[in-house]
């Protein structure tokens, strides 16, 4: 099992999200392991513009207000993946 670093749920899965991303120069950077649904969720929700100023860490990430309801609503789940 893995851990998710968002969710903080145990998961299959996780991938490594750069917490800057990389086409704003964060390749070589700290990355945090997510599951499929929160790293999905987080690009879906913040251009790399925003995640790149607001939220290199992953505690803004946990306390901002636009992933509040999502992080509320995943905590109680069982899933390991979303589609869009």
């Amino acid at each position: 099992m893995a851990h998710c670093n968002l969710c903080d749920r145990e998961v299959n899965h996780t991938s490594k999200h750069h917490l800057l991303p990389k086409s704003q120069g964060g390749k070589h950077t700290e990355t945090v392991d997510l599951c499929q649904p929160c790293h999905k969720t987080i690009h879906k929700t913040f251009k790399n513009k925003v995640l790149a100023k607001k939220y290199t860490n992953i505690d803004s990430l946990k306390k901002s207000s636009e992933l509040s309801t999502y992080l509320e609503w995943i905590k109680k789940r069982n899933i390991e993946k979303l589609k869009f």
